[in-house]
């Protein structure tokens, strides 16, 4: 599905710890259901999951099957991060909005049924990989007048900084459990702020969009 463009402001989000809670309900759901521990105290994700009944760490490989099996069957768990939904909706007033999301191109039905459930309507990109290609497939896509990318990994950010350099870059990480951990993107030199609540981002990303956006 292609759109002709609009020439509108455009808003590019991620959708894990942005605007949905994923690490805490991945946590809960393996303590309850898969006899793994999970404690994040580095940005380490590789080293935050141990088998209960011998203290091991999870192989890199099992890993990821669990990721694949929570996305099969829990997507349910995951709720808003405060503030997410009223902003989505106040963006889209008068900007277009889309979600490019990590996941396999699979679940890209499913991760949008999930939001819309959530009362986020939105379209959604699968991306596997540094985000800034498909940031720019979707830039040709709708040639905004402004874009905004919002994301809570600080590599998606150094990808988006180098392929759409244009683009007004957010780093926010709504999630209590991993924002202190993980590298910041804005210290970096990648973002151009990093903002972890939404009362707080809504402001910034709306003078992006429809201001001034020297900074």
């Amino acid at each position: 599905m292609s759109i002709k463009p609009s020439g509108r402001p455009l808003v590019i989000s991620d959708c894990d710890e942005v605007l949905l809670h994923m690490v805490a309900p991945f946590r809960d759901w393996l303590g309850e259901t898969q006899g793994v521990s999970f404690s994040l105290d580095s940005h380490d994700f590789s080293r935050a999951m141990r088998l209960k009944a011998t203290g091991e760490l999870v192989d890199p490989k099992e890993i990821w099957r669990l990721l694949g099996a929570f996305f099969d069957t829990e997507m349910p768990r995951q709720q808003p991060i405060t503030g997410s939904v009223a902003a989505m909706r106040k963006l889209a007033e008068d900007a277009d909005v889309v979600v490019l999301t990590n996941l396999v191109d699979h679940r890209q039905q499913a991760r949008t049924l999930q939001l819309a459930d959530h009362g986020i309507n939105v379209r959604v990109f699968t991306n596997q990989g540094p985000k800034g290609p498909a940031l720019k497939a979707i830039l040709d896509e709708y040639q905004p007048s402004r874009a905004v990318f919002i994301d809570d990994l600080a590599q998606h950010h150094g990808s988006a900084a180098e392929i759409t350099p244009q683009v007004m870059r957010l780093h926010l990480c709504g999630e209590p459990l991993l924002a202190p951990h993980i590298p910041c993107a804005h210290k970096a030199g990648h973002a151009h702020a990093r903002i972890d609540t939404w009362d707080h981002a809504l402001p910034w990303l709306l003078t992006q969009l429809h201001g001034e956006n020297d900074a």
